[in-house]
């Protein structure tokens, strides 16, 4: 909601562009490699990797603009590596704000101060705050220069049938309405998305008690870029309040409101500003400040069962909400548009089974359901579901007061790279090992010379090796990196003169062996894009 007075998309700081429907009528039917639903952060990251893979799509949205108001602001260090995978991660480091630390309060005193890993080998920060109207902007930058994808605006996909060798899908736009087929759908249509209801799916889980006004302020205040968590402040007495600084001196404020307390009530905006100058004033801001837009939220762990139904898969919002603490919901969205692209591009072009296509569920639900366990306690401790709950945490606030080992309980656990240990396009490790990545995990950043590790990626897979004699591997789809021995990149991936990582598409570790053979690299490579296991 916007205040009094304000269009529907009438910000302080951002100007909305405005989209019309394809005006080129003439080949709407023809049939797309893959449609993706929704021309969100997710839908538009999936087409962009499916882009770089060479692969084309076609970007349906219903609305005539970027998403409005309040929504992702958190984007975390691995999400920026899918930016910089995908060309669009420049503008993202120029205007979003990097931060490290973490500040809990609980009546006023500081029980708490948290700091997310960081040193000089890392290439990105491990958080950065960002509007999602600046996220959506920067990718829809880089969508315009890519000829492989096809954005149809003001275009609201109103049903979709299997057919026998992909779907059809009824589009609607303001100029008429046209059916179009499509080999594969990408699902990108948000928590409310209508292609699962068309497909008669439904999300599955826990809806939590705590409600939380989101509003964003515009105001002057030095105050670093740092995640604020207040437990019961004199603004807020029995309740929590989260406060984020974004650019443009954008500041978000999350504030609980009490059992007793109507959602009706809340959202008026006389209350809202009465709320929110009562939180800046316990912040010590008591100068000038205005209202940007406000909404309500509730905490929901929900996921689809599975995240694939025949020929469309579903991706970020539409595949699973998650609550806001732990700052894991676009993150985990921006995973599931690389990992599902690489797969299905590797099918379309005939360089992997459509078995492939498989792991998709395992991996990205098996990533959700981590979230959830993380994202649970997290909820619990900042919105208590019961009497019994809310003694116990303000019991342990209490004791943080005095006793910093309690303080670690209001620690919302950042999110950090999923490990698809259990998936089965990934190889059980070796054993010798004794550091570096396990297979699953995401590959660590390291210096290398002048740059990074990363940087010596070539698109595809990867295979890291401080064996010279496997160069003679390389093809289409592997590049090989030999790597020089007493170096940060040693340091980061486990010592040894035959020591190999197999690193996929979307940077995860494959498999690695501490003395590797040209056929073991060819059986595991195998093995990731869904063949027989070797």
């Amino acid at each position: 909601m916007r205040p009094d007075g304000r269009g529907e998309t009438e910000s302080l700081y951002f100007d909305y562009p405005h989209f019309e429907p394809p005006s080129d009528r003439a080949g709407l039917t023809r049939r797309a490699r893959v449609a993706i639903v929704g021309a969100g952060p997710v839908g538009m990251t999936a087409a962009l990797a499916l882009a770089k893979e060479g692969i084309a799509s076609v970007l349906f949205d219903a609305k005539a603009s970027f998403n409005d108001g309040s929504r992702a602001i958190c984007v975390a260090r691995q999400s920026f590596y899918i930016l910089d995978r995908i060309g669009a991660v420049a503008p993202f480091l120029e205007k979003a704000l990097g931060w490290t630390t973490g500040r809990s309060f609980y009546r006023g005193r500081q029980i708490l101060e948290f700091d997310m890993p960081e040193s000089p080998r890392e290439k990105y920060r491990p958080m950065y705050n960002i509007q999602q109207q600046f996220i959506e902007q920067y990718l829809w930058e880089t969508i315009e220069r890519e000829p492989l994808i096809e954005a149809r605006w003001q275009s609201e996909v109103t049903g979709i049938e299997d057919t026998s060798d992909g779907v059809t899908l009824t589009v609607r736009d303001p100029k008429g309405g046209y059916d179009m087929a499509a080999d594969w759908v990408l699902a990108a249509d948000g928590a409310r998305s209508p292609t699962r209801k068309m497909r008669g799916l439904r999300l599955k889980g826990e809806n939590y008690e705590g409600r939380y006004v989101i509003a964003d302020v515009q105001m002057n205040h030095d105050y670093p870029t740092i995640r604020r968590a207040l437990f019961d402040p004199d603004c807020r007495r029995g309740g929590t309040v989260l406060v984020h600084k974004q650019p443009d001196n954008i500041w978000r404020i999350d504030y609980q409101l009490r059992d007793d307390e109507s959602t009706e009530t809340a959202m008026a905006e006389g209350e809202v500003r009465r709320s929110v100058t009562a939180v800046l004033s316990d912040l010590g801001h008591d100068g000038a400040w205005e209202l940007e837009w406000w909404s309500v939220y509730s905490a929901n762990t929900l996921a689809l069962d599975d995240y694939r139904d025949g020929r469309v898969f579903f991706i970020g919002d539409s595949a699973h909400i998650v609550p806001i603490f732990g700052v894991r919901g676009l993150n985990n969205g921006l995973a599931d548009a690389q990992n599902i692209a690489w797969k299905l591009a590797r099918v379309i072009a005939g360089r992997a089974p459509e078995g492939l296509l498989d792991s998709y569920t395992p991996e990205r639900r098996g990533a959700t359901l981590d979230v959830f366990a993380n994202a649970s306690k997290s909820a619990r401790f900042m919105t208590p579901p019961t009497e019994g709950w809310r003694l116990m945490r303000d019991a342990a606030l209490s004791l943080a007061l005095t006793h910093p080992f309690a303080g670690e309980l209001a620690n919302p656990r950042q999110m950090t790279p999923y490990t698809y240990a259990d998936s089965p396009i990934v190889l059980p490790d070796e054993s010798g090992f004794e550091g570096g990545p396990v297979p699953g995990a995401a590959l660590p950043e390291a210096r290398v010379g002048d740059g990074f590790l990363s940087d010596l990626l070539g698109p595809g897979f990867n295979l890291l090796t401080f064996d010279p004699e496997l160069e003679g591997l390389a093809k289409d789809d592997l590049t090989i990196v030999v790597l020089q021995a007493k170096t940060e990149a040693e340091s980061a991936l486990g010592t040894g003169p035959g020591v190999t990582y197999l690193v996929r598409p979307d940077g995860h570790v494959a498999a690695r062996w501490r003395e590797a053979s040209p056929e073991a690299v060819r059986a595991a490579l195998h093995r990731s894009i869904g063949g027989d296991e070797p």
